[in-house]
């Protein structure tokens, strides 16, 4: 007999692991409320293109079959998460946002991340909406709709990571898988107030998910606690023969970690650069950290400006030698603003990128000398708060810019040499906006015990949404 349902939406993956455990409420429960939830609140959030029901039932049973039989479901018991549909799912095609990849046939095999979370114990809800192809920093599709905003439904959800930002944040899973190349886990986590980890490059395996820019692709979970973000990482981590980049590194938890504080930890503020085009919002989130955390002390990230403007560069000639031949035969069933920024990328000169991957390589040598004095660093997330879906501009030290590629401006510098980031929700009204706590390669450890330290303190937040 199923046991009834007393885990809200809003409930983290951690209270729902140990509920099902506990025998509070069954895994099967959880789905079912999930799946209904759905149905209603989709029809305005849009975050979902696919919703594997049947499989999250079956999923479900089998977690509450193995408790009755006295074993281990796993950490992640019963909780539920849904990936962006750049990740393959068995019996789904792996759509990237697109028009063009609807005629792939279903993917036969989960991505490597979709089955190590099931081997967790949560249960896939589903595949979620995406900036085409991963160029994106909006949330808006051309083709399926935008995602919307839980906290205001007129507003962005950020991208390319749209749907994952919307679903957990609207109380549609607890945990969404997400990319990040840019800012794409960072960007949907300051518009929608929630916690997102980009770990460092390498650390998770991408096998069986699209790719877009191969050298700065990453992987990693958004969710409404630090701690579930700590226990979806760690059930993620280790080796992946499958991904060529994935290192060969074993798996080091972070979860027990947590409540060690921060303590003894050497914390410093971007300075110069991560200031600039920072509209009220974003500097005052930055302050309320800073002044938690006690922290006085700025850093200035050298060249962080040419970093942004090297990385656009090798962004655009890496996505354009992938998507050329697409680009050659079906044109016109691409978003055109992302059709136009791939096709400028292929007409860049090769000497553009020779320089951007030398200045890459210097730049990298000079931020990570300043982890020789700090641990982490901490900056804003994003320069605003989530814009209004449609609006193409926004005020960058008084002068009106582009919208689109000026959402990344303080998460691509860093991106751009795979450095662990945690964003962290800070809950301003009207609206939410995160920082970055950035770390040394490896170093997740480190930004995350931060992460829970401002949690713990009730500085960082997920706010629920007024639906």
């Amino acid at each position: 007999m199923t046991v009834p349902h007393t885990v809200t939406p809003w409930a983290t993956a951690s209270e729902t692991a140990a509920a099902v455990k506990s025998g509070k409420v069954t895994a099967t429960a959880v789905a079912e409320a999930a799946l209904a939830r759905i149905a209603s609140v989709d029809k305005t959030l849009n975050a979902f293109t696919a919703v594997t029901a049947e499989r999250a039932i079956a999923k479900a049973k089998a977690v509450d079959a193995a408790i009755a039989k006295g074993q281990d479901p796993g950490a992640l018991a019963g909780a539920t998460f849904a990936v962006k549909n750049l990740f393959d799912v068995a019996g789904l095609p792996t759509l990237a946002g697109s028009k063009i990849n609807r005629d792939l046939p279903p993917s036969s095999h989960d991505a490597t991340l979709v089955a190590r979370m099931e081997a967790a114990g949560a249960v896939l809800l589903g595949a979620l909406n995406m900036g085409e192809y991963a160029y994106d920093f909006t949330g808006e599709n051309a083709h399926d709709g935008p995602s919307r905003n839980p906290h205001d439904i007129t507003r962005m959800t950020g991208g390319s990571s749209g749907g994952s930002g919307g679903a957990v944040a609207g109380g549609l899973a607890a945990i969404a898988l997400g990319s990040d190349t840019n800012g794409s886990i960072r960007v949907p986590s300051s518009f929608c107030g929630l916690f997102g980890l980009k770990p460092t490059y390498g650390r998770l395996s991408r096998a069986r998910t699209f790719p877009f820019v191969s050298s700065f692709d990453h992987l990693g979970p958004l969710a409404r606690s630090v701690e579930d973000l700590a226990l979806s990482y760690d059930a993620m981590q280790g080796p992946d023969s499958d991904d060529p980049a994935c290192a060969q590194r074993a798996a080091e938890p972070v979860a027990a970690s947590l409540s060690q504080g921060c303590e003894g930890l050497r914390i410093a503020v971007a300075g110069d650069y991560f200031k600039k085009g920072a509209h009220p919002e974003a500097i005052e989130a930055v302050t309320r950290v800073a002044s938690a955390l006690g922290v006085a002390r700025e850093v200035i990230i050298p060249e962080a400006a040419r970093a942004r403007a090297a990385g656009f560069i090798i962004t655009t000639t890496e996505g354009a030698s992938l998507h050329l031949d697409r680009i050659r035969r079906r044109a016109a069933d691409f978003d055109p603003d992302v059709r136009d920024r791939l096709i400028s990328g292929a007409m860049l000169p090769v000497s553009f990128t020779v320089k951007a991957q030398k200045f890459r390589r210097w730049y990298r040598d000079q931020v990570l000398a300043l982890f020789k004095d700090v641990d982490a660093i901490i900056a804003p997330a994003t320069p605003t708060p989530a814009p209004l879906i449609g609006q193409k501009t926004l005020q960058l030290d008084g002068v009106e810019m582009p919208l689109r590629p000026n959402i990344g401006i303080f998460t691509q510098p860093i991106s751009f040499i795979g450095l662990p980031v945690v964003a962290v929700p800070i809950p301003l009204q009207p609206l939410p906006i995160a920082v970055q706590i950035i770390a040394a390669p490896w170093r997740e450890d480190i930004a995350l015990r931060i992460a829970r330290t401002l949690e713990a303190h009730g500085v960082a937040a997920a706010p629920r949404p007024p639906l």
